[in-house]
């Protein structure tokens, strides 16, 4: 019984999820569903991304929590448009949420929202929320091993983002061994390290990003 309930459960997620890839494309929007553990540095991957493309891109940002609003006015005082969900518990997002906070931006005047997923390695990969592109980001401080213990979130992702790369000498983070066994779970899949906080590598993920976001509009035009 409880597969089964799970089974209806995804399946009238993906079919909102199927409405709302098509609404981002009607309206030309990249939209990028960015996940990570708890203290990984999504919301500074986020800050900093913006910074690097806000001048080429005009972006919004969907905030996930459990709780709170702190994210979300944390990009607000950047200047960018920002919608907060609190899931009261839920350990990701659903793409109904996705679809009512949409319906508060205007689609028209956008080309990119990052979606910031509730902190967690394990749910968000599992559910579709319509967006263009899964990323995820890993932290040096959680430890190379995290692929071993969670590989769906790296095989669901286009690129993977090492974050808070300056601390790799404080760590015991075998980046070697890490990029192997991304590569063996995913293909050719790209790990951008970065430290969000101080703009290092920043810049490479960023043009990452705006190729795919140039190649989608170019898709969607045809």
């Amino acid at each position: 019984m409880k597969v089964d309930i799970e089974k209806r459960i995804l399946a009238v997620n993906d079919e909102l999820a199927g409405s709302n890839r098509e609404l981002f494309a009607r309206h030309g929007v990249f939209v990028l569903d960015l996940m990570a553990s708890p203290g990984a540095g999504k919301t500074a991957t986020i800050l900093a991304t913006i910074d690097a493309l806000r001048d080429r891109y005009a972006i919004a940002v969907i905030e996930g929590d459990i709780a709170s609003k702190v994210d979300a006015e944390k990009v607000r005082a950047h200047g960018i448009p920002a919608v907060q969900i609190n899931t009261g518990g839920a350990c990701h997002l659903e793409s109904a949420m996705i679809r009512r906070a949409v319906d508060t931006l205007d689609l028209d005047a956008l080309d990119l929202i990052i979606i910031e997923n509730v902190g967690n390695l394990v749910c968000p990969s599992d559910f579709d929320l319509g967006e263009t592109a899964k990323v995820m980001i890993l932290s040096v401080p959680e430890g190379h091993d995290k692929p071993y213990k969670y590989p769906n979130i790296f095989q669901v992702s286009e690129a993977v983002i090492l974050n808070k790369y300056d601390t790799m000498g404080v760590f015991d983070f075998d980046e070697e061994e890490f990029r192997e066994v991304v590569k063996s779970l995913n293909g050719q899949v790209p790990v951008f390290p970065i430290s969000a906080t101080k703009g290092d590598g920043v810049s490479a993920w960023a043009e990452w990003l705006a190729a795919r976001i140039d190649a989608a509009k170019g898709e969607g035009s045809e």
